[in-house]
C-alpha cells in the first residue's frame, strides 16, 4: 500500500478535504511568524511533533530538560510545515532542530541546553526576566 502526502487533483475532491495553508490569505511571513513566536513566549521550541508527543529522541530530551523547570512551553511542530522548518533555520542560522528560545533569545538544541542545565545556566536563563 502506497501513502501520498500531495494533494489530489480528482475532481470529486470536496475543498473541505484539501490541505490548506493557514498563511494563504495573511499578510504574515513565516520569518514574521518565527519573530512573533520568539518574542511573544518566554520558552519557545521548534521540534519534531510537539511536547505531549515528541517525534525524535532529541525534542524529546529538550522537553524533559526544560519540564524540570515547570514553565510554559510553546512549540510548533516542523514536521507539520516544510517552509516554517527553512524559515527557522534561516532565523537561528543554526541547521538542526529542536532548537529553543528563551526570553527571545536563540539558546540551541538539546544537548546545549541539557548541559546549561547540569551546570546551572538554565536554571538563571529561564529565571531571568526578558529584556524589553
Amino acid at each position: 500500500m502506497r501513502f501520498s502526502t500531495s494533494v489530489p487533483n480528482d475532481p470529486d475532491t470536496h475543498d473541505d478535504f484539501k490541505p490548506t495553508n493557514k498563511l494563504e490569505n495573511s499578510q504574515l511571513t513565516l520569518k514574521d511568524i518565527v519573530e512573533q513566536d520568539v518574542k511573544d513566549n518566554h520558552v519557545m521550541i521548534y521540534m519534531k511533533g510537539d511536547p505531549e508527543q515528541p517525534r525524535c529522541g532529541f525534542s524529546s530530551l529538550a522537553v524533559r530538560v526544560l519540564s524540570e523547570y515547570r514553565v510554559p512551553i510553546h512549540s510548533r511542530n516542523i514536521l507539520e510545515d516544510p517552509e516554517l522548518k527553512n524559515a527557522v533555520k534561516s532565523f537561528s542560522m543554526w541547521p538542526t532542530f529542536p532548537q529553543i528560545f528563551i526570553n527571545g533569545e536563540f539558546i540551541g538544541g538539546s544537548d546545549i541546553i541539557l548541559n546549561m542545565h547540569q551546570n546551572g545556566e538554565l536554571k538563571e536563563k529561564i529565571k531571568a526576566t526578558p529584556s524589553e
